[in-house]
């Protein structure tokens, strides 16, 4: 895996892109290798994105609400097509409502993400765990 390579993208029917935007400047400024898959992405073009490039983490942002359904059986998803030990990541708007974090953060977390970003999140935040994480 190559720890300077990440792949990012809006999982699922989610179409925004400024954050993603965001997020790709600013992780290419730390000095990463940024794959942006961009907006209304599947799972499978995550990990294949992963699988192609090398990848030492994948980057899921959900703002819709929707992210728990699109995110469900990603890890395992990872682990078949030979990607045991990538790091995942999500944030954003991640949950329908406004549900207890401790409770949403459990599930991701249950779900396999090494990383759970609630709203507001800062991108130094991001980079900071990915510097620690993947070095």
């Amino acid at each position: 895996m190559d720890n300077k390579t990440i792949v990012l993208g809006v999982i699922g029917s989610d179409c925004h892109a400024v954050g993603n935007k965001i997020l790709d400047y600013s992780l290419t400024d730390a000095g990463f290798n940024v794959v942006n898959i961009g907006v209304l992405s599947p799972q499978e073009d995550f990990i294949n994105a992963a699988i192609e490039t090398n990848a030492g983490a994948i980057l899921v942002s959900s703002l819709y609400g929707q992210g728990e359904i699109d995110c469900r059986g990603m890890r395992e998803k990872c682990d078949e097509a030979g990607l045991e030990g990538i790091r995942l990541y999500v944030g954003g708007n991640i949950v329908v409502g406004k549900q207890n974090w401790n409770d949403v953060y459990k599930r991701f977390k249950d779900m396999g993400f090494d990383r759970v970003y609630p709203p507001g999140t800062s991108v130094e935040t991001a980079i900071h765990d990915l510097k620690e994480d993947l070095n």
